[in-house]
């Protein structure tokens, strides 16, 4: 001790200390249910040391007291990295699953009225006509019935497009999300760096929300990050600079003319000018955890989604690797086209036997050749009870008819083909798909212009038979994965199976991410989360350590007393 007033300093800084270290204390107590709050830990630390006399033997010192080191601001950057991962990881895996149970609910297979029972009523009503094709009520029960299996599967249909474009909507709220939370860490950082320039103090609470901000973007998008020595956070998203000290590279959600989807694109990459745009994200790559390519629910939303609204013609007739690589990928196009498929087959079979065709080459009247055409067979085709040639279809296209009449000379004689127009490639109209498809007007006005009547003007028995036959046939896959032939029935419960199959996967893979990120969590809270006990034992240490204080300046304060009055 230097002297007796010295001493007075040294119990003073001692009482100021542990009353820093027990507002700090009391700060981690207030914010032990804050989201992200780090606890703050304080390091003491002894003052300078003032020398009086240096010999060989020993130094004569007196000590300045106490002081606070360091408020201790811990976190694991390796648990931080591993949670972000994993919580991206996670919320990829349920956007997925929960766009698989939002398609088995427009389905409503688990509840309400199943689509499967329309599918039985609709071949229930053949099995009527097989017993009476003449007969109207037969005829008029499978007019009602076709409606019914179309209004319900275009309800479906189109129930999934507008899932599509929710998905759309929190796709761009994604985009804006994520942009928002890039400024906010940019502006962060600015005053990180202005608060921490000087050395002498550090911005925990700013750091706290900054963390908060990280842990956000990483469950949105794919998140890497690094810490410059001046405290500024740079950040990369799907592998391409995303923030800096200074700017922020904006996503740009670009919008389809036709579809209205919403493609996330990187407008710093792409030349804007020649239509050329760089996508966020690269689908071309397997989606798996050892590539790390199945992290963030924007990409989870985009890949459900998918790019556009899927039919028929994006599962039949294509292999297994343009499928898997097409509709395949994605959930909502998959049960679009599978759907699709299914309704075309049926569609196409039952119009096929109503108003049958044959390949004939002709040439008409005007000259123009005709080889190897579709046109109406006469000769097996029957007719409604009105002799209308040739005989209806029950389900049309709304962009044009089935048959184009042709007229041609045969032996002197002028005679009428009807040539059959064959489906557009492109035009969903021309297509006897969901998107532009409809019952025959002209049936629903008279169900007796069903076919029903052979050539000789008798009951179609065969037709009727071959119309409940064509619901066993073993000849149709649900998608290029699928090798074992089924018939209708069996198709229907492939494809809502497979939907569950892929529901269960994405649902288990969101449990498991949800338990391991709960772990993982639970490891960061130790490193710096608040322990209400940890925290009242160091209150306790704290009060004690001012206490003794108190008391040091005490016997101090009665030793200069009794100095001062008795000597």
């Amino acid at each position: 001790m230097a002297n007796g007033m010295g001493s007075l300093y040294i119990g003073a800084s001692g009482l100021q200390n542990s009353q820093n270290a027990l507002n700090t204390t009391a700060n981690n107590l207030a914010n032990a249910d804050t989201k992200g709050y780090v606890r703050q830990q304080v390091l003491f630390a002894d003052r300078d040391y003032v020398t009086f006399k240096s010999s060989a033997i020993s130094k004569q010192q007196a000590g300045l007291g106490v002081a606070i080191a360091d408020v201790v601001h811990t976190r694991d950057y390796f648990l931080d990295k591993y949670y972000r991962t994993e919580n991206g990881r996670q919320s990829f895996y349920e956007a997925n699953y929960q766009a698989v149970m939002d398609v088995e609910d427009i389905f409503q297979e688990l509840e309400g009225e199943r689509y499967q029972d329309t599918l039985e009523n609709f071949w229930d009503s053949f099995a009527e006509l097989k017993k009476g094709p003449d007969e109207e009520v037969n005829q008029n029960l499978v007019v009602q019935k076709a409606t019914l299996f179309l209004e319900r599967s275009q309800a479906i249909y189109r129930n999934m497009r507008e899932y599509q474009d929710r998905i759309n909507l929190k796709i761009q709220n994604g985009i804006d999300r994520i942009n928002e939370l890039g400024h906010i860490i940019q502006n962060l950082n600015q005053e990180i760096m202005r608060i921490e320039s000087g050395g002498v103090e550090t911005a925990m609470t700013l750091r706290d929300e900054r963390d908060n901000a990280l842990d956000e973007l990483s469950s949105l998008i794919k998140t890497d990050f690094k810490e410059d020595v001046n405290g500024a956070v740079r950040v990369k998203i799907e592998n391409v600079e995303f923030l800096d000290e200074i700017h922020v590279f904006e996503i740009e959600g670009v919008k389809d003319d036709l579809t209205g989807f919403i493609t996330p694109v990187w407008p710093q990459l792409s030349d804007v000018g020649w239509g050329s745009h760089i996508p966020v994200f690269n689908f071309e790559v397997d989606i798996a955890p050892e590539l790390n390519t199945d992290i963030g629910e924007l990409k989870g939303l985009v890949l459900s989604r998918g790019d556009k609204v899927a039919n028929y013609r994006d599962v039949t007739g294509v292999d297994a690797d343009r499928y898997n690589n097409g509709a395949g990928m994605s959930t909502m196009m998959a049960a679009e086209a599978e759907l699709d498929q299914m309704v075309h087959e049926i569609v196409t079979a039952i119009n096929d036997i109503l108003s049958p065709t044959t390949v004939k080459s002709f040439v008409a009247t005007d000259g123009t050749v005709y080889n190897n055409v579709r046109v109406w067979d006469e000769e097996n085709g029957c007719v409604g009870k009105d002799g209308e040639k040739p005989g209806r279809e029950l389900f049309v296209r709304r962009g044009c008819d089935r048959y184009t009449p042709v007229t041609v000379m045969e032996n002197g004689e002028s005679k009428v083909y009807y040539v059959y127009n064959e489906e557009s490639t492109t035009d969903t109209s021309k297509m006897y798909s969901l998107q532009g498809m409809e019952i025959n007007k002209e049936l629903l006005e008279m169900e007796s212009g069903l076919p029903h009547l052979d050539k000789t003007g008798q009951p179609a028995y065969e037709m009727a038979k071959a119309l409940v036959d064509i619901w066993e046939e073993k000849k149709y896959i649900v998608n290029a994965n699928d090798t074992n032939p089924c018939n209708f029935k069996e198709y229907y419960q492939r494809m809502i199976d497979g939907i569950g199959t892929k529901g269960k996967v994405y649902g288990g893979m969101a449990a498991d991410l949800e338990g391991e990120v709960a772990s993982i969590d639970n490891n960061r809270q130790q490193v710096f989360g608040v322990s209400s006990d940890e925290e009242l034992q160091s209150m306790i240490k704290y009060q004690a350590a001012y206490n003794a204080s108190s008391r040091f300046i005490n016997v101090i304060s009665e030793m200069l007393e009794h100095l001062v009055t008795r000597l």
